[in-house]
């Protein structure tokens, strides 16, 4: 798969050679801004076509339409226009367009960026579907019961992932057979940590439980007070989309996790006791945190990411996305790397907290938490539809794979290839299919996609839990309630 940057920059040079129709003069009787344009955004190397139409319609209203390459975005009506002292600004989008002759001018927010279109006869539009090789059958694959939004934990032949139906799993990787099951009682969201002789997830019955890993049996459970928090999943009048849980983390035979009520908790591996607690803010922390040295550092969805002392709780420096943090913070070349709802990604210095670098999505959602590999590491995304290679150090953009939908779970990163599961939809408007991608790790290239069932009549269906590698296979749980085991490569 080639470049997404590339790919915008061929299509842009492409229509600037056969389209641009700067000289033309406008014809009489039309206002001189109707007409289509075109332009490319530029952020930190990545590119991104910008394009409007701009007409009148039955009453008369001059009324744009936009275009936006990067999200897939073609011809979306954005309403009408007014004109003051010759400025003509898009009402609804509080942009102001200067037209300069053959040039119309904006800044396009919310990062400023100064954006030039010209005049085009066409402009681009939504093309065929890529196409990929299809993926290997699965080896087997097992029926849970209900959508799995948590990833499936592995340890010695074992995977272990809970359900949205309120059952915690045990499967043996040979056939797929259950080794044991525990009923928790509510939904599971978030991946277990397993150990040597446990098992640890949470629920949200509001409860941090520990398991037996031999049987399943409940050896004690850890009240984190958010029994009563609501969780909205995805619908088609509300966006808040609060699928994820966070995994436990564990450093010294304390473990280190977060709750939907804001509050941060050090627990006793062994007896389940408190070791502190620090009250928040209140906002939901969602995700796992990440252990760095002396320090424990989480994101919630209030925008902030915090550093506790692991010993304490005290906390030693905040930063703020600008948005819910959706995307787990991960350790990459000495840098902690994370995304948010702010469309950004960004890298922080891990003993400050200060912004070292960030990256932006062109209005995606960063929901995929990152996995890194030395100096660089892999990320998903939401409407951009792609999964990325970074390099950690500077943000730069090492590949850019095209993806079929949302590649919202973390991937699955081996010696030679990126495994990621996308969430497909049946909106109204539009539809899209989900399923699991082999990308090159080396180039970006899509190796395979294997095309999840259609669930006819479900919103939301695919993959949005993280797949998981367990020696020659990858494993993926799906929004259809069921475990499938690829072969690996």
């Amino acid at each position: 798969m080639k470049n997404i940057s590339a790919i915008l920059a061929g299509l842009l040079l492409g229509l600037a050679g056969s389209l641009l129709a700067a000289d033309s003069p406008t014809p009489a009787g039309r206002d001189p801004i109707e007409g289509k344009w075109l332009g490319e955004l530029d952020y930190s190397g990545d590119h991104c076509g910008i394009g409007l139409e701009i007409k009148r319609d039955q009453t008369g209203q001059l009324v744009a339409f936009y275009t936006k390459t990067a999200l897939s975005v073609y011809a979306q009506p954005v309403g009408p226009l007014t004109v003051t002292d010759n400025v003509y600004t898009i009402t609804a989008a509080r942009l102001p367009l200067t037209l300069n002759g053959d040039r119309l001018e904006c800044q396009m927010t919310p990062l400023k960026l100064p954006l030039v279109l010209h005049r085009v006869e066409q402009l681009p539009v939504a093309g065929a579907a890529d196409v990929h090789a299809p993926g290997p059958a699965p080896r087997w694959q097992t029926m849970l019961g209900a959508p799995v939004y948590a990833a499936p934990a592995v340890r010695d032949g074992v995977a272990y992932v809970g359900t949205s139906g309120g059952i915690f799993n045990a499967i043996d990787l040979q056939d797929g057979s259950f080794r044991w099951v525990f009923a928790a009682g509510r939904p599971i969201h978030g991946e277990a940590l397993v150990t040597v002789d446990a098992v640890f997830f949470v629920c949200d019955n509001g409860y941090l439980f520990k398991l037996a890993r031999a049987d399943g049996k409940e050896l004690w459970r850890y009240g984190l007070g958010d029994a009563q928090v609501p969780r909205s999943l995805f619908h088609l009048r509300n966006y808040d989309n609060d699928h994820q849980a966070p995994q436990p983390a564990l450093a010294d035979g304390v473990l280190y996790v977060g709750s939907g009520d804001g509050s941060f908790h050090a627990v006793q591996a062994d007896t389940g006791a408190r070791v502190w607690r620090c009250v928040g803010d209140g906002s939901k922390i969602r995700l796992a945190a990440l252990l760095d040295g002396p320090r424990v550092i989480f994101g919630n969805l209030g925008g902030k990411v915090l550093a506790l002392d692991r010993g304490t709780g005290r906390e030693l420096w905040r930063y703020d996305t600008g948005g819910p943090v959706t995307s787990a913070p991960v350790s990459s070349g000495g840098r902690i790397i994370l995304g948010s709802r702010s469309s950004r990604l960004c890298a922080l210095d891990p003993a400050t907290g200060r912004e070292l670098w960030k990256n932006y999505f062109w209005g995606s959602w960063v929901e995929s938490t990152p996995v890194a590999a030395g100096d660089l590491f892999y990320v998903g995304s939401s409407d951009l539809h792609a999964t990325r290679c970074y390099d950690s150090k500077d943000g730069h953009i090492v590949w850019s794979a095209r993806m079929a939908s949302w590649c919202w779970s973390r991937p699955a990163v081996s010696a030679t290839t990126v495994y990621i599961g996308t969430g497909g939809t049946n909106f109204p408007q539009f539809k899209t299919r989900g399923g699991l991608t082999a990308i090159d790790r080396a180039t970006g290239a899509t190796k395979w996609y294997w095309v999840a069932p259609d669930l006819s009549g479900i919103l939301l269906q695919g993959f949005v839990a993280a797949p998981a590698l367990a020696g020659d296979l990858v494993l993926a749980a799906g929004l259809d309630g069921t475990l499938y085991a690829f072969p690996a490569e």
